[in-house]
């Protein structure tokens, strides 16, 4: 009796110290490992990622070229009030039976618009011609017009419609900008989070392999001892190798997860970039009432939406108008002055006022026009409710699937808290011959899934926050970009 307890003392002990053994040599391993993949790889955070991604990502740098065309169409829009200068020149030589006669003429003339649809003109024309025959003549007269309109094309709502109708554009082009953007960063932040998590299975996966290893060589000690039948450890070998196969996918991942990234920071896609942040989540307190109305406010699709709905009444103001008859009044002065060679000076001048007047008759655009502009502003409407409702609809689920996303998190770290006190309490009865090889992995299996359940509620709920911030609007804010450069 006592060489048998003798004997179970012995393999404990030696179970033991080739336990410690183990444990230094897995944390040398796992620090040479970390030393060499400092040395070969580029160390990114996420807020560097965020940077880089703002400077390089393809449909960011896109996105600053078509606001270049955008700005510019507001720029001419802004200038429809501004006089517009005309230059018109002629030259011409003709030869008839009668005469041979050379001409040139200079036409230079401004427009102005009005708020409320006056135009003025003032052309300035000369003239020089020469014939052989009937000698030199030039002329030059200045005429001015003005013209209001007194129907159609009369009054501030419909001559600054255009106007208005480019400034709401360039708004709904401001938060398409603010959507795609917002869009652009989430994808970067979702491919570093994705790189990071490969990085934490490739871990994970190597600890149960080194865990495996290390039951494979207990085993082989409590064999040497007599405990253990050497058939025993074909389970642990088969587990090893399942392991091994975890590893390789896990690295295939990763890789494929480092791609990804490079890509959408318009990097070199062989660059051994490494995502540096820990993976540390917070949970995010926020009720559904708040979030709806952050959305409303800051939401650029929903704002969008009601945009167009501006537009579209502006539109029908157009439509409504252009069914108006064209009354105008027209006023305007000329004055003409001449020099002949031969009959010598004259000067001439005259005033005109008067009305004109166009009526259109059996004109079907037009009332096309109105029926299509009332329709598209009713349409708008209702696209307008039917936003206001998928908004909240959108709103709610996310609040309360964050609010899941974080009790999963919270239960899955008490499954792998408790895996690894199951797993540690079968060791130690392990040890004592209490328990079996199958047993073990069979707790080992359990462990790696609840890593790995662990890990994954830790990646959803942080992209769930992120995508929440999307939906809200306020994704830029958060990061603190501003889109002014832009």
């Amino acid at each position: 009796m006592i060489i048998k307890w003798s004997a179970v003392l012995s393999v404990g002990c030696f179970a033991l110290i080739l336990s410690k053994q183990l444990t230094a040599a897995q944390a040398e391993v796992e620090s040479q490992r970390s030393e060499s993949w400092s040395q070969h790889s580029v160390d990114l955070s996420l807020a560097e990622a965020v940077s880089l991604g703002l400077r390089r990502n393809y449909n960011i740098r896109s996105l600053k070229l078509q606001r270049l065309r955008e700005k510019f169409d507001l720029f001419v829009a802004d200038d429809m009030f501004n006089p517009k200068l005309k230059l018109s020149a002629t030259h011409r030589f003709s030869r008839g039976s009668a005469d041979n006669v050379r001409s040139s003429g200079i036409a230079p003339s401004v427009s102005l618009l009005g708020e409320y649809g006056t135009n003025l003109e003032l052309n300035w024309d000369q003239q020089l011609n020469a014939a052989k025959n009937a000698g030199d003549l030039s002329s030059d007269g200045l005429a001015l017009t003005l013209t209001q309109p007194l129907l159609r094309g009369a009054g501030k709502d419909v001559t600054t419609a255009p106007l208005r109708l480019a400034k709401l554009t360039e708004q709904v082009n401001q938060l398409n900008l603010k959507a795609s953007v917002a869009q652009t960063l989430f994808d970067i932040i979702s491919a570093y989070r994705a790189l990071l998590k490969s990085q934490n299975q490739v871990t994970l996966a190597t600890a149960a392999l080194e865990r495996a290893a290390t039951l494979l060589e207990v085993n082989k000690g409590l064999i040497v001892a007599g405990r253990v039948a050497q058939f025993d450890v074909v389970q642990i070998e088969a587990d090893i190798a399942s392991q091994e196969l975890a590893v390789e996918e896990a690295k295939n991942q990763l890789d494929a997860s480092r791609l990804q990234m490079l890509k959408l920071l318009a990097l070199d896609l062989s660059t051994p970039v490494r995502a540096s942040d820990s993976l540390q989540v917070t949970r995010l307190e926020i009720d559904q009432t708040t979030a709806l109305s952050v959305a409303q406010a800051k939401q650029p699709h929903y704002l969008s939406t009601l945009l167009q709905s501006e537009q579209a009444a502006i539109n029908l103001i157009l439509a409504q108008d252009k069914a108006r008859w064209d009354l105008s009044l027209v006023a305007g002065v000329n004055q003409q002055r001449g020099q002949h060679s031969i009959s010598g000076s004259s000067r001439a001048w005259d005033s005109y006022t008067g009305l004109k007047l166009e009526i259109p008759i059996g004109d079907l655009g037009i009332r096309q026009g109105k029926v299509n502009a009332q329709s598209l502003l009713e349409q708008q409407q209702l696209l307008q409710q039917e936003a206001r409702m998928e908004l909240q609809r959108q709103v709610t689920d996310a609040v309360r699937g964050l609010n899941t996303l974080w009790r999963q998190l919270e239960i899955s770290q008490r499954v792998i808290e408790l895996s690894r006190r199951k797993l540690s309490i079968e060791n130690d009865k392990l040890n004592a011959g209490r328990s079996s090889n199958f047993q073990i992995i069979s707790f080992e299996a359990d462990l790696r899934g609840a890593e790995d359940a662990n890990l994954n509620a830790k990646i959803s709920y942080l992209d769930a926050r992120a995508r929440l911030d999307v939906l809200l609007g306020v994704m830029l804010e958060s990061w603190e970009i501003s889109l002014e450069n832009f």
